[in-house]
């Protein structure tokens, strides 16, 4: 068989290039593949001092990436599925998605805490998650909440230089880069539910390159494929991104799914939340259902005053 390589599009911050890496270690099991990294930067990786719900968004991560993709100069893409927006170029799809890892949302700081609840009084939290913000006013009004970009080693930089008195962060990335002793404690998804897609890769590739499929569908994980595409299908029905707490996360047992949706206010006053159970098969249309019947219970308001703001 003559050896194939591939070129893989990848965000240049030490937990994008750790994801690449992962992946091709996998596919370099196969001796005759070759895989290469091609550090691209993207707009939301330029623009670092304006919360991204301002400038756009989730694509901001995976838009010149998708276009080196659309010209041929890569081959395939890895991204975090919850930078992925709903809706891909006709001529591109997500062929594999991975395990998940640690799905929820850590606490860091210096302080000795088990629980969100052991912070002090008028805490200052870094966060640019709207998600996030949302659902820590909503247990701990008292929160001031400053605003938080840059990668997880800047983030983490930022803390420790006493900038924040603790930040928010997914797990996921904390784990992945061998940083779980930064993290104080973890958030449960009952009192923080993640973004749809957190903990999950993707890989991205054009529709038509048959070699490349050939390769990545090896890498999909059915249970973690089957829980994204419930969470994506909800969070596309209520037509979500990053301007909007909106959180969503399903799980898998067996043939079962139980997806957990909400939609919040940013203040976290007003949260409508819920959640459906169904077969895997139906997992696109239980995240449509679960969605209309929040909007039916008074998210469609919230989201019409976040998005006329």
């Amino acid at each position: 068989m003559s050896q194939v390589e591939l070129k893989i599009g990848t965000r240049a911050s030490q937990l994008a290039l750790w994801q690449a890496e992962w992946v091709r270690a996998q596919l370099e099991q196969d001796p005759n593949v070759k895989v290469s990294l091609h550090k691209i930067k993207t707009s939301g990786d330029k623009i670092l001092d304006v919360p991204l719900a301002k400038i756009g968004g989730k694509g901001l991560f995976v838009k010149e990436i998708e276009e080196a993709l659309l010209r041929g100069n890569v081959d395939l893409a890895v991204h975090s599925m919850k930078d992925v927006p709903t809706v891909l170029p006709d001529a591109l799809e997500i062929i594999a998605m991975t395990e998940r890892e640690d799905p929820r949302d850590a606490i860091c700081t210096q302080y000795s805490i088990t629980g969100i609840h052991d912070l002090p009084t008028g805490a200052t939290i870094g966060t640019s998650s709207l998600r996030r913000q949302a659902q820590l006013l909503h247990l701990r009004s008292d929160f001031k909440i400053s605003m938080l970009r840059g990668n997880l080693d800047t983030r983490l930089r930022k803390l420790q230089n006493g900038e924040y008195e603790a930040i928010i962060v997914a797990a996921a990335g904390v784990k992945r880069l061998g940083l779980e002793a930064q993290v104080a404690a973890y958030l449960s998804v009952e009192n923080s539910l993640p973004a749809m897609g957190q903990g999950v890769l993707g890989i991205e590739c054009r529709q038509d390159d048959t070699v490349v499929h050939d390769h990545i569908s090896r890498l999909n994980h059915p249970p973690s494929a089957y829980a994204v595409l419930a969470e994506r299908a909800f969070v596309d029905r209520l037509e979500g991104g990053c301007q909007v707490p909106i959180g969503a996360y399903a799980v898998v047992s067996g043939s079962s799914i139980r997806l957990d949706g909400l939609v919040s206010s940013v203040d976290g006053t007003r949260m409508i939340r819920n959640y459906v159970e169904g077969s895997i098969n139906e997992a696109r249309s239980l995240g449509i259902a679960l969605a209309e019947e929040l909007l039916s219970k008074g998210a469609d308001q919230i989201l019409k005053e976040l998005y006329n703001n």
